[in-house]
């Protein structure tokens, strides 16, 4: 984790280092960083929720995750950077990838003049079928 800071462009100290851990030590996901606080304060890393909003944000600009919105004033950070789309699960307020391929995007317009497009994201909001029952 520590070179993975140094070639962001960060200095690894001890609170980026076990907020590192805890994000990347599970392979691609999606969190919050209300998710990250709690985690790192289960793994006993006292941390502020203030250090790890902070953190998360110096992550995303040095390129490390990707924030995605989906509902609200809630911010998920995905750690897979690379340009896909996703499901947001409302009932349990988390995000799943869409498989690569099953959504084009086509025909977006140009963008107003001195701007450039920077990403596209789609969040397809789903929830759970419910269970049909028989009135007899």
């Amino acid at each position: 984790m520590f070179e993975r800071l140094r070639s962001a462009g960060l200095r690894p100290t001890r609170q980026r280092v076990a907020l590192c851990n805890l994000i990347f030590g599970a392979g691609d996901r999606h969190l919050s960083a209300e998710e990250l606080h709690d985690e790192a304060h289960r793994a006993g890393e006292p941390v502020s929720l203030a250090t790890v909003y902070n953190t998360l944000h110096q992550f995303t600009d040095a390129g490390l995750v990707r924030p995605l919105s989906a509902e609200g004033q809630r911010t998920y950070f995905d750690t897979n950077t690379s340009d896909h789309f996703h499901f947001f699960v409302e009932s349990d307020n988390t995000m799943i990838d869409i498989p690569d391929g099953a959504i084009s995007v086509e025909n977006i317009p140009a963008p107003p003049e001195g701007m450039e497009i920077v990403n596209i994201d789609v969040v397809v909001r789903v929830r759970r079928k419910r269970e049909k029952t028989s009135l007899s």
